[in-house]
């Protein structure tokens, strides 16, 4: 049987063949490359140099700003510097995600907010031998509940554990504004300006972010029982 090409010459332009192009495009863009003069490499690497060197000293004029929420994050002062060296570690790591033109402050806390998380569960204490203290409260103190004998019985069953995995299941928005105002005890002004967003922004995210928060902590109680 003679062999019949289903993709025959045709006179003027040959339609390519599936999957020539792709070859032919990746095979011209790796000469492309190849046929980079040392210069325009040298320029480059140069490049890429200055804007983590821009991106370091501008991250590194936020130190100040950092370290007061991370103080207010945690118990101690050495705490908080450990704290901020992790988040400076993991951004000088990740530069190249940042958006410059962005707000770097945020970018900065949420990393914070992030390695506070983890650090949570890292230090969590069992949640059967180990009361929490009153203090471990605070957050709960902040949301607003309808009967308070629901939130005896809620508080009663709460444990650390319960509370830093309600937290991190709060999507990002939300959760900023809950570390910054509620944690972090800063106004809402303040936080509108960390997070360069409306006061107004603000108040409406801290107000649905805590009902999500709340809603995770009951359903915790819940399967806990």
């Amino acid at each position: 049987m003679p062999f019949t090409d289903p993709y025959p010459a045709k006179s003027g332009n040959t339609p390519p063949r599936p999957g020539v192009l792709t070859i032919d495009v990746r095979k011209a863009a790796r000469v492309a490359r190849m046929g980079e003069s040392p210069d325009t490499q040298a320029r480059e690497l140069a490049t890429e140099a200055r804007d983590r060197v821009r991106f370091e000293e501008e991250a590194l004029q936020l130190a100040d700003q950092v370290y007061r929420v991370a103080r207010r994050l945690v118990h101690s002062k050495e705490e908080a510097e450990d704290l901020v060296q992790e988040t400076y570690a993991r951004a000088f790591r990740s530069w190249r995600s940042y958006t410059p033109g962005t707000n770097l402050r945020a970018w900065m806390l949420r990393i914070l907010t992030n390695l506070n998380i983890d650090r949570g569960r890292r230090q969590q204490r069992a949640p059967d031998t180990t009361h929490l203290e009153e203090s471990d409260y605070f957050l709960y103190n902040r949301l607003e509940d309808d009967s308070a004998d629901d939130e005896e019985r809620l508080l009663q069953r709460l444990s650390q554990n319960d509370i830093v995995d309600a937290l991190a299941a709060v999507p990002h928005d939300f959760r900023d504004v809950i570390v910054l105002v509620d944690i972090g005890d800063f106004s809402y002004q303040e936080a509108a300006q960390i997070l360069d967003i409306p006061v107004g922004t603000v108040m409406s995210r801290l107000h649905r972010g805590r009902r999500i928060l709340k809603r995770h902590l009951a359903e915790a109680t819940v399967g806990g029982e």
